[in-house]
């Protein structure tokens, strides 16, 4: 890893933009580390593009730039490369690439928001470094570049000095992890709170509904039991269960779940019942006890232990974290 930035002088980000750049890629970052200097924190914010020309983003609104990417003479504490729906193309942009490079060599740390990575990765920033990005592209991130390990359901990864981040809202989770870095939890608690978000958001991008996260099945009856699993959470959904709703044999239903949807019936079941009983806790005060009972997992203590295994948080804290404007550091963050 790179020098840690001193927290003796003002710290230096410096956010690439470029034409078609999503907004919140860009914003969400930049009123982060803004607002930390309403609690003792020194950052200067600079954006910058390959050429040195204001760039439209992708909802059509003007963003003014400071300066081209070539004339950045000083060493930037956090250089921030957003994403941009026109990935595809701009991974083929040998001027931005370039740019990129160049603001990487002169950085502490390089920082990619959603699909930022892909920028990142052909820019060769990220070979032999673990990495994310938004869940619907992680897939073709891995595929694209294959010496990234992409971890799929993070929020953000840090590997070295490079850090990348998850869709959209998500940059504003490794701003927050950077001004922690940078100026301590408290800082970074107060942030979190002035802008009325999570320090630390609760799981990973597991959190996205599972119907529409899930491959669309090709066999009918397999649609069948998936919704029937979804309509329903707290029904008897086991293997023997499915199967005989589907007029097969378990082990072709085990074959199905594995070859279309790459998991298992019980994982499939377990995920739709985890986002039934967070709704339940988001929206409710029902006991635990019911929550458990009428989600599917029965019992209190199977419903902990499937939020531990999956979030990282128990039910109690997973409820708190929508009832108070308390952000604890239980050392949940990716």
């Amino acid at each position: 890893m790179k020098d840690r930035p001193s927290g003796r002088k003002p710290l230096l980000v410096t956010v690439l933009v470029f034409p078609g750049v999503r907004l919140l890629d860009v914003t969400g970052p930049i009123e982060v580390f803004t607002t930390a200097n309403d609690f003792g924190g020194r950052y200067r914010v600079r954006t910058v593009s390959p050429d040195g020309a204001d760039v439209v983003t992708a909802a059509g609104t003007g963003l003014r730039v400071d300066l081209a990417a070539a004339q950045v003479r000083e060493a930037s504490d956090v250089v921030v490369v957003p994403g941009g729906p026109e990935w595809p193309s701009l991974v083929k942009d040998d001027a931005l690439l370039d740019a990129i490079r160049a603001l990487d060599a002169r950085g502490c740390r390089t920082a990619s928001i959603c699909t930022g990575a892909f920028l990142l990765a052909a820019a060769g920033l990220l070979d032999g470094r673990r990495a994310t990005t938004h869940w619907r592209f992680a897939d073709q991130l891995a595929l694209r570049y294959p010496r990234v390990t992409v971890e799929a359901d993070a929020l953000f990864v840090r590997d070295g000095h490079i850090m990348t981040s998850a869709g959209v809202s998500s940059g504003i989770d490794l701003s927050l992890a950077l001004v922690e870095e940078h100026l301590g939890a408290d800082v970074a608690r107060a942030v979190a709170k002035d802008m009325v978000v999570f320090m630390q958001r609760p799981g990973g991008q597991s959190q996205f509904s599972v119907r529409t996260r899930t491959p669309r099945a090709r066999q009918e009856m397999l649609r069948q039991v998936l919704d029937t699993v979804a309509e329903d959470p707290s029904a008897p959904h086991t293997l023997a269960a499915m199967a005989r709703r589907a007029g097969m044999s378990a082990r072709h239903m085990s074959r199905l779940f594995h070859e279309e949807m790459s998991t298992t019936p019980a994982r499939y079941v377990e995920q739709v019942r985890l986002e039934a009983a967070r709704a339940m806790l988001e929206d409710g005060d029902d006991p635990m006890a019911t929550v458990a009972r009428r989600t599917g997992f029965g019992s209190p203590e199977s419903m902990r232990r499937a939020f531990t295994r999956n979030l990282g948080v128990t039910p109690g804290t997973y409820r708190a974290r929508f009832r108070t404007t308390h952000t604890a550091d239980d050392g949940t963050r990716s």
